[in-house]
């Protein structure tokens, strides 16, 4: 197995209910290592283009707004198969389907604050990552 690295974002219902150190040692349990962080507000124009896939969805307005409500901790996480391993880390979507012991099962409120976003594959991952990190931000 390849190590790769994965983009995440503790969403504002983890930032504000200071619950960030405890995903993180959920993560680094896990054998991912955090090699970049940061925690920023995004801005609307941020979240629309991030989320712009789902442009369409009738809950993308209401995203946007959680997503620019509080601030958020985005990561660059790396490991061996990080992408799949942070996904099952995350847990599902809908935090009542999530096994127990993930992110979204411990921490999540419900399926739209879930707590956390990880890339789905590499080519995503490297399109996220580059909209909020530069290259040499990302140390391991």
């Amino acid at each position: 197995m390849a190590v790769e690295h994965t983009f995440s974002i503790l969403k504002p219902d983890v930032t504000r209910r200071n619950l960030t150190g405890a995903v993180n040692a959920m993560i680094e349990k896990a054998g991912l290592r955090i090699v970049a962080q940061k925690r920023i507000k995004m801005s609307r124009a941020q979240a629309e283009e991030f989320y712009g896939v789902h442009k369409e969805r009738p809950f993308f307005g209401e995203l946007v707004e959680m997503m620019t409500s509080a601030p958020v901790v985005v990561q660059v996480l790396e490991g061996e198969n990080a992408i799949l391993k942070y996904r099952d880390v995350m847990g599902a979507t809908n935090p009542e389907k999530a096994d127990a012991g993930t992110i979204r099962k411990e921490f999540a409120l419900s399926m739209g604050e879930n707590s956390a976003h990880g890339s789905d594959a590499p080519e995503t991952a490297k399109q996220e990552i580059a909209q909020f990190f530069k290259p040499d931000e990302i140390v391991g």
